[in-house]
């Protein structure tokens, strides 16, 4: 006969609490993302974490274990945030400048956001007393999305469109040719100006045919 007493609510892995613990850890993230922004990894400390948290801070402690695990979970979280509002376009219909284009005017776009702007700012003014913390910030943003681009154009290479020897190091310039120096003067308060960096990308795309297309005539 069975037992009519109810049982607790447990998840599928049979660990109770976990849907609890992990809602504590993304309000300690969003809260840890609010005050090292705000304030800088120096001025923000455990304590103030866990209080806009709504948690205590031995919780704080046995999540993460030190401050600077803390900030690297923030970091990467944000990251992660930035990356869903920009993605290597998969690859649309249309001609490799038209492409291009496409993927020029994602990235652009992206980095000309105020948030990422404010984010890059503050990145940098840590870094300069933590170079940890430009590391963490190079390996869960920038690199991972070099990677994808240069996955993208190793994608075309092997499909014959490009003739690509560094795929790597081609991801590296179309991004940079795609700024500009656009990028450095955001970052130094200069307003976004969009026809320049429409001209800028259409440069890029046509610099990148030139050097890397297949159909290109200067390649024939």
């Amino acid at each position: 006969m069975s037992s009519s007493k109810s049982k607790p609510n447990t998840p599928a892995d049979g660990r109770p609490g976990r849907p609890a613990d992990e809602t504590k850890r993304a309000a300690i993230i969003e809260a840890a993302i609010a005050s090292f922004l705000d304030q800088g990894f120096a001025a923000t400390s455990i304590e103030q974490v866990a209080a806009q948290a709504g948690v205590s801070k031995v919780t704080v402690y046995s999540h993460f274990g030190d401050k600077r695990s803390l900030f690297t979970a923030a970091i990467e979280s944000e990251c992660e945030r930035m990356r869903a509002n920009f993605a290597v376009p998969a690859v649309p219909a249309g001609t490799l400048r038209e492409r291009l284009a496409v993927i020029g005017e994602a990235m652009v776009a992206f980095l000309s956001r105020p948030e990422m702007v404010q984010f890059e700012r503050r990145i940098a003014a840590e870094t300069e007393h933590e170079p940890a913390i430009g590391a963490a910030f190079l390996a869960a943003g920038p690199h991972r999305m070099k990677g994808a681009f240069t996955a993208f154009l190793t994608a075309m290479n092997a499909a014959g469109e490009v003739r690509i020897a560094d795929p790597e190091l081609a991801a590296e310039q179309f991004a940079s040719m795609c700024k500009g120096m656009g990028d450095l003067e955001r970052r130094f308060g200069a307003p976004d100006d969009p026809a320049r960096n429409r001209q800028r990308i259409e440069g890029a795309v046509e610099v990148f045919c030139r050097a890397y297309g297949v159909d290109h005539p200067d390649r024939n």
